[in-house]
C-alpha cells in the first residue's frame, strides 16, 4: 500500500493506492469525506451520512495513482457530499478542497 499526505485547501488528506491485482484501489480521505476511484460505492456511504464522491479519469480505462484521482472529473457524488458542495464534472482536487 502507498499512502502519502495531499495539501488540500482548508487541511491536509490522506491518499492511499492498494495493489489489487491488475487494478488499484485509490481514494483520498479528508477532514469531512472521501473522493475515490470508481470501485467505491459513495451510495452505500451515504446511508452512514458520509459524503463521497467517485472519479473518472482523464485518460484511460481507470484511475491508477493519486494524481490521475486529483486531476480526473466527479462522476458521481452522493446526497450528503452534494449538500458541501460537490458536483458532477468538477476535479477530484476541486472536491476534496471542499471536503477539507
Amino acid at each position: 500500500m502507498i499512502e502519502e499526505t495531499i495539501s488540500l485547501k482548508h487541511s491536509d488528506g490522506k491518499g492511499f493506492v492498494i495493489p489489487l491485482g491488475t487494478i488499484n484501489l485509490v481514494g483520498v480521505v479528508a477532514r469531512k469525506g472521501l473522493v475515490g476511484c470508481g470501485a467505491f460505492d459513495v451510495s452505500a456511504l451515504n446511508n452512514f451520512a458520509y459524503p463521497a464522491a467517485k472519479v473518472r479519469p482523464l485518460t484511460g480505462p481507470s484511475i491508477v495513482n493519486i494524481t490521475d484521482l486529483l486531476f480526473g472529473e466527479i462522476k458521481e457524488a452522493n446526497a450528503a457530499a452534494q449538500q458541501l458542495g460537490i458536483t458532477t464534472g468538477m476535479t477530484g482536487k476541486a472536491a476534496l478542497d471542499l471536503l477539507s
